[in-house]
């Protein structure tokens, strides 16, 4: 037997989250059985604990979207008993039983290697927030940062704080946007050059075009802000787009791209090939300060999840979030 938070929902389509032991035969088909050691809290999560059940589909339920574990049993010859694995995105604690649980069985081809110089803990502490921040990073690279500091939006959140370091890491001038004046100082710890209130690029303007400010940019926000910054890259300058916490919705002109040769770079973390998921987490090894990461963590059990669900909703998760399902 052990232990998992189970959502469940009732003839009345209310749900509720609670800590439940279940066996083995319980877990979902598939090749790998690992146990987990850790996992962490991510909007997505929130969606699947909270009321309604978000992205869910089928009751009962394991959310998770990512976790970091042992091999226990393997049917693959890739993974075999002892081998430290990381899993994010395939919709796992979406439409497959995921990470907040102690027990997890999953596809193999869904799993990748834990690279050298990460634990299990450390690995969470990245999750699907610091691999989406890598990819972002990565594109922009692949499509050259320009001169001039790199705009990093929502970023005292799980995207923001990781992409901020690992900018900062590698040696770029980094302004971050906030709404939470108070987070000013957790910012800068992370390498923060310069930090921008939200007002300043909450706002569309009527202008298409404004003065070339940033070399390159990661957007966790989108909407209106989004739409704002593409007119304030320099030529030739790209923008990762990783979130939408502002709004699906994109209130811009084609004048960015065809008049500066602006880049816009869609980031999905869910579907990305195994071999530029390898290559990410290599670069999150090699690239992620981790002392700073430390900074960023907070520690959490099974049992705190309904809440911390329910607080990444409200935005109200600074930094990022490592669950013990063992503690």
């Amino acid at each position: 037997m052990f232990k998992a938070l189970v959502v469940e929902k009732d003839a009345e389509g209310k749900t509720d989250a609670n800590v439940q032991e279940l066996s083995l035969d319980q877990l979902p088909a598939g090749e790998v059985t690992v146990a987990v050691d850790f996992s962490t809290v991510n909007y997505k999560d929130g969606l699947c604990i909270g009321p309604g059940g978000g992205l869910v589909r089928n009751y009962p339920h394991v959310p998770g979207i990512d976790f970091a574990g042992t091999v226990e049993a393997s049917d693959d010859d890739r993974y075999k008993p002892g081998d430290k694995v990381v899993l994010t995105g395939w919709r796992v604690g979406e439409a497959h039983w995921g990470g907040y649980s102690q027990k997890a069985r999953v596809k193999a081809d869904w799993l990748v290697p834990l690279p050298d110089g990460l634990t299990t803990r450390s690995a969470m502490a990245v999750g699907t927030a610091g691999f989406t921040a890598m990819l972002a990073v990565m594109a922009l690279e692949d499509h050259g940062i320009k001169n001039g500091p790199v705009l990093v939006t929502g970023a005292a959140g799980g995207v923001g704080s990781v992409a901020t370091a690992i900018l900062a890491h590698l040696g770029h001038e980094v302004s971050a946007v906030t709404g939470r004046p108070e987070t000013e100082e957790y910012l800068r710890s992370l390498g923060a050059t310069q930090i921008v209130p939200r007002e300043d690029l909450n706002e569309t303007t009527k202008r298409p075009l404004e003065a070339e400010t940033w070399g390159g940019c990661i957007d966790a926000v989108g909407g209106a802000m989004l739409a704002r910054v593409l007119g304030q890259m320099q030529y030739g300058g790209s923008v990762a787009a990783v979130g939408l916490a502002g709004g699906a919705g994109l209130p811009a002109t084609v004048i960015p791209f065809l008049l500066r040769g602006v880049n816009l770079l869609g980031i999905d973390s869910v579907m990305q090939p195994y071999d530029n998921r390898v290559r990410a987490w290599a670069r999150i090894a090699q690239d992620l300060p981790m002392a700073k990461l430390d900074a960023m963590i907070h520690e959490a059990t099974l049992t705190d999840l309904p809440q911390l669900g329910a607080d990444i909703l409200k935005g109200q998760v600074k930094g990022r979030v490592v669950v013990d399902v063992n503690g």
